[in-house]
């Protein structure tokens, strides 16, 4: 395994991880603020940089069951929410490929 590279994203309104301030989405490809976390409010982004994804399991929430793999940064290994892989409801499904994350592990850097 080679050497890890992070991106350095750039933007109006750029969020990092509370601990390092390692960068991991913009303003620009967030969803919704409208989600809930394990630990309090959450943001639902398109996508998400320097993260490292861990191993799928299936956990009932409250739209119904879904498969989820949680995040952690690529810097520190903060877990930082989750991504979306499988959901179960029809009207869920516009949440696969998608990220959750927290807003209390975020920080606002730039």
């Amino acid at each position: 395994m080679g050497m890890s590279y992070r991106r350095y994203l750039y933007g109006e309104r750029v969020y990092g991880c509370s601990k390092c301030k390692t960068h991991l989405a913009t303003i620009h490809s967030m969803i919704s603020r409208a989600f809930n976390g394990q630990h309090g409010r959450a943001y639902l982004f398109e996508s998400v940089v320097n993260i490292v994804e861990g191993e799928p399991c299936d956990r009932p929430m409250t739209t119904g069951n879904h498969t989820v793999r949680d995040i952690y940064c690529i810097k520190c290994n903060t877990t930082l929410g989750w991504k979306y892989d499988k959901a179960y409801e029809v009207s869920q499904r516009y949440k696969e490929g998608k990220f959750i994350l927290e807003r209390n592990l975020l920080v606002d850097v730039q």
